[in-house]
């Protein structure tokens, strides 16, 4: 067993962490959150514990914090060659990516309230591509409702422009805010991101790259990422959280009469089972296999969580 795991490791485009190995490589940092505040930034049905924080998140943390005052430096050495020693620096951007309920978002959350304590003059802001889903109208007249999350779904020219903004370092970009409950875009309302030091963004796709058309290049999101992380699960456990987070929405957010699931809310225990699992199998395993699955392998690192949502091992790219 240990020879096939050396061998492997010796394989993988990725240096192999186990839970142990990596937890040593925190190397002291402090934990700056307490058991309280660590539950308002994890997401519905997800687990991460304090131990998770000091095993996993902080030595993460201190390897960022360690590429960003690279990236800073490589930054000041460039703009010195080019002549122009006082240029404003440019936000440092990290994509978060990984599947329906694997828990991305309490990944991202997390990274943020770390990374902007572990450096207590770094501001640190976090985005979400759902802002930059179409809305439901658009989603509706192109007949892709039942497709939404999948790339096609995304609004990816105006996307792709605030990516480019925001590595221009151009200040007070509006990014669109989606509602959960509503299930949709929410008029006139936007979030302002002002030239953070830090940017996160997450999302399901943001790995995706694509082929090219009649022989043009093609931008992406993720070319504008200076490092990139997939939260990584087995499918049958991605399916056995959709179907335990669904079951709690039906108890909780679907009773609000404004929620666009409110008519799930009334369904039997047995028949909201079921439903939860055809949308896992027609919609969110198709776009898991289809879209997302398959960019994994471009990630910077990986996270990978096993049973109750335990993060067991940490793959790093071997640079």
């Amino acid at each position: 067993m240990a020879s096939m795991l050396a061998a492997k490791r010796r394989c993988s485009p990725y240096l192999i962490f186990s839970r142990d190995e990596w937890a040593r490589l925190r190397q002291g940092v402090p934990l700056p959150i307490y058991a309280e505040e660590l539950d308002t930034l994890v997401s519905l049905n997800d687990t991460v514990s304090l131990e998770d924080v000091a095993d996993i998140y902080l030595p993460l943390v201190r390897l960022l914090q360690l590429y960003y005052d690279a990236s800073q430096q490589l930054y000041q050495v460039t703009n010195v060659f080019l002549g122009n020693p006082t240029a404003k620096r440019v936000p440092y951007v990290i994509g978060i990516a990984g599947s329906v309920a694997v828990g991305k978002s309490s990944t991202a959350r997390i990274l943020q309230a770390l990374l902007s304590r572990y450096h207590g003059d770094l501001k640190v802001e976090l985005i979400t591509t759902d802002g930059f889903l179409y809305p439901n109208t658009v989603l509706q007249q192109r007949k892709i409702m039942h497709r939404k999350g999948f790339p096609q779904s995304y609004d990816r020219r105006r996307l792709l422009q605030f990516m480019s903004d925001v590595k221009s370092g151009v200040p007070r970009l509006e990014v669109p805010i989606y509602s959960h409950l509503v299930y949709d875009i929410v008029p006139d309302r936007t979030m302002v991101i002002d030239r953070p030091d830090i940017l996160i963004v997450e999302g399901l796709n943001v790995l995706q790259r694509g082929g090219r058309v009649a022989q043009a290049p093609q931008n992406f999101v993720s070319d504008f990422f200076d490092f990139s992380i997939y939260v990584d699960a087995d499918e049958r456990l991605l399916d056995q959280w959709y179907i335990e987070r669904f079951l709690r929405l039906r108890r909780t957010a679907f009773r609000d009469p404004t929620s666009y699931f409110r008519r799930y809310a009334d369904l039997s225990e047995a028949e909201a089972v079921a439903t939860a699992q055809r949308i896992w199998r027609e919609i969110n395993y198709v776009n898991l296999k289809q879209n997302i699955e398959p960019t994994r392998e471009r990630a910077d690192l990986i996270l990978e969580k096993g049973v109750r949502h335990t993060l067991e091992q940490v793959y790093l790219r071997k640079l």
